[in-house]
C-alpha cells in the first residue's frame, strides 16, 4: 500500500501479521459468519451523504452488511447540521453543536464513521486502499465528480474487479439533464408527483417525507443485492447508475400507466380521494378524520348501513361504482355531513367487524405510539455512546430465521476513524496522528 510511502514495508508487515485476527472487514470464512444476518461479511463503503445513498447503505447494514461511512473530516454529513430536533449530548459526553440530528440518526445505523478529506491525495489513498477491500461501493457525487479523485469505477475495478460500484444522482449518468443536481422536491415536481398530490382545487405540493430519496434508496439496496447475486455466478463487479429521476417515473406505477393506455394527460390531485373508486378517502368527523375503502358495490352497502343510509345501496345513484364515480361530489358530501356529527372513536366502533376497510388519519406521535406499531416491535430504544437511549425506527420485515436489526446505533462524526485505519489497513497510531496533523483526518 502507498498510503505513506516512507512507511510501505512497515504498514504492509502489519496488514500481513493482523490479517487472521481481524473480525472486521476481513474475509471470513463462511462457517463463521452469523447465518441470522443475510448480508454478513459484505464489505461496503459508504460514500454518500443526505438521504437516498445513506438510506441504502442503512438497508444493506441492517441486513448484516459491514459499512464504513466516510464523512468529510469537520463537518460531516450535510445532515448532522440539519435540526432542530437535536438529541441532546449527555453531560460530560463530546460532541459539537446542540447534539446528534434527527435526520441524520434516521439513515445511518449500522455503520462506522471515518472522518477523512478525499481532496487530500493521501485521503484518496486511504479510500482505494479499502476499496481493494470492498465488496460494494455507494457514492452519490455529480458525474464525473469522483473521477477527479481516481475513485471512479473505472479506476477501482482494476484492483477490484469483483467491486459492485453504485452511483445515486438526481438525474443520471446520461441524457440532458445528468450534469443537474437534484433534491428530491426537484424531481418530485419535473417527474410527475408533485402535479398529482394536493387536494382536488389546491395548488401542487410535495409528499409529507421525501419520498423519492427513499425510493431511490430501496432501489439501489436492491441492485445491490442483485448485482452481489450476479457475482457469485459470473465472478465480476458492475456498475449502477441509479437516480432519482427514473426511480420516480418507475414509482408513478399504475397512474403513469393509465397515461400511456389512454393517451390523455393526467387527471391532476385528488387529495385523499381515488380517481376511479368511490367513496374512497377521508371525511371529517367530529374531532378529526375517517378514511372508508368502499372499493365494492358490497363494501358500500356496509358504509351505507353504518352510516344510517341502507337506501344509498339501491340508489340508482350510487349502486354501481361508474354511478357513484359520476356522483361523486353529492355522494361525498352527503357521506361528510353525516361523519362529522361523531368522534372518530365512535366511527371505528361502528364498523369495528364490518369487513369494511377503514382508518383514522393520525398524526406521527399518535402512530409512534400505535398500539400495533408497538406490537410489531416498529420503534426500538438504542444506546447511543453520546446521547444516552434514544427510540428508533426498526427495519419493518420479519424472517422465519434472520434477524436484521439495529445492532449499533449511528456514529458520531469520525468515532470509528482510528480503529478502521488500524484495523482494516494496519496503519499505526504515529501514522494516523501525522495523518490527523495534516488535515487528512478529523
Amino acid at each position: 500500500m502507498v498510503l505513506l510511502r516512507r512507511s510501505l514495508p512497515s504498514a504492509t508487515r502489519v496488514i500481513s501479521r493482523r490479517l487472521n485476527q481481524r473480525q472486521f472487514w476481513t474475509n471470513t470464512p463462511a462457517a463463521e459468519l452469523d447465518k441470522k444476518l443475510p448480508l454478513a461479511g459484505v464489505k461496503v463503503l459508504d460514500l454518500t451523504r443526505v438521504l437516498a445513498g445513506p438510506y441504502c447503505t442503512q438497508i444493506l447494514g441492517d441486513l448484516g452488511a459491514e459499512v464504513i461511512k466516510i464523512e468529510h473530516p469537520t463537518r460531516g454529513d450535510d445532515t448532522r447540521a440539519w435540526g432542530p430536533p437535536y438529541a441532546p449530548y449527555l453531560e460530560g459526553k463530546e460532541g459539537t453543536g446542540s447534539g446528534e440530528s434527527a435526520y441524520y440518526l434516521s439513515v445511518n445505523r449500522n455503520k462506522k464513521s471515518l472522518a477523512l478529506s478525499f481532496k487530500h491525495e493521501k485521503g484518496q489513498e486511504i479510500i482505494r486502499e479499502l476499496a481493494k477491500r470492498a465488496d460494494v461501493f455507494v457514492e452519490n457525487y455529480l458525474p464525473g465528480t469522483l473521477k477527479k479523485y481516481g475513485l471512479d469505477f473505472e479506476t477501482l475495478r482494476k484492483a477490484n474487479e469483483k467491486l459492485v460500484y453504485a452511483s445515486i444522482t438526481g438525474y443520471g449518468q446520461t441524457g440532458p439533464y445528468s450534469d443537474r443536481a437534484g433534491y428530491d422536491v426537484m424531481v418530485e415536481a419535473e417527474m410527475g408527483l408533485m402535479h398529482i398530490t394536493g387536494s382536488r382545487d389546491g395548488p401542487p405540493v410535495k409528499v409529507g417525507c421525501a419520498v423519492t430519496d427513499l425510493t431511490t434508496g430501496l432501489y439501489t439496496a436492491n441492485s445491490v443485492m442483485a448485482a452481489l447475486l450476479g457475482r457469485a455466478r459470473t465472478g465480476e463487479g458492475q456498475y449502477l447508475d441509479v437516480c432519482l429521476s427514473d426511480c420516480q417515473v418507475a414509482t408513478l406505477s399504475n397512474m403513469a400507466q393509465s397515461v400511456l393506455v389512454s393517451g390523455q394527460r393526467d387527471g391532476g390531485r385528488w387529495g385523499t380521494s381515488h380517481p376511479s373508486v368511490v367513496p374512497y378517502r377521508s371525511f371529517r368527523t367530529l374531532d378529526g378524520d375517517i378514511l372508508f375503502g368502499g372499493g365494492t358495490d358490497r363494501l358500500f352497502k356496509i358504509l351505507c348501513v353504518g352510516l344510517g343510509k341502507a337506501e344509498w345501496g339501491d340508489d340508482p345513484r350510487f349502486s354501481a361504482n361508474a354511478e357513484r364515480v359520476a356522483n361523486r361530489v353529492v355522494l361525498e358530501k352527503g357521506i361528510e355531513d353525516i361523519t362529522a356529527t361523531k368522534s372518530t372513536s365512535d366511527w371505528e366502533a361502528t364498523f369495528e367487524g364490518s369487513g369494511l376497510p377503514y382508518a383514522r388519519v393520525n398524526d406521527l406521535m399518535d402512530t409512534l405510539n400505535h398500539k400495533h406499531v408497538r406490537a410489531r416491535n416498529m420503534v426500538k430504544s438504542v444506546d447511543h455512546p453520546s446521547c444516552g437511549p434514544i427510540e428508533m425506527i426498526n427495519p419493518p420485515v420479519k424472517y422465519s430465521y434472520s434477524t436484521p436489526g439495529i445492532r449499533s446505533p449511528p456514529p458520531t462524526l469520525g468515532q470509528h476513524t482510528d480503529t478502521v485505519l488500524r484495523d482494516v489497513l494496519g496503519v499505526s497510531e504515529e501514522e494516523i496522528e501525522d495523518l490527523r496533523n495534516d488535515g487528512v483526518l478529523g
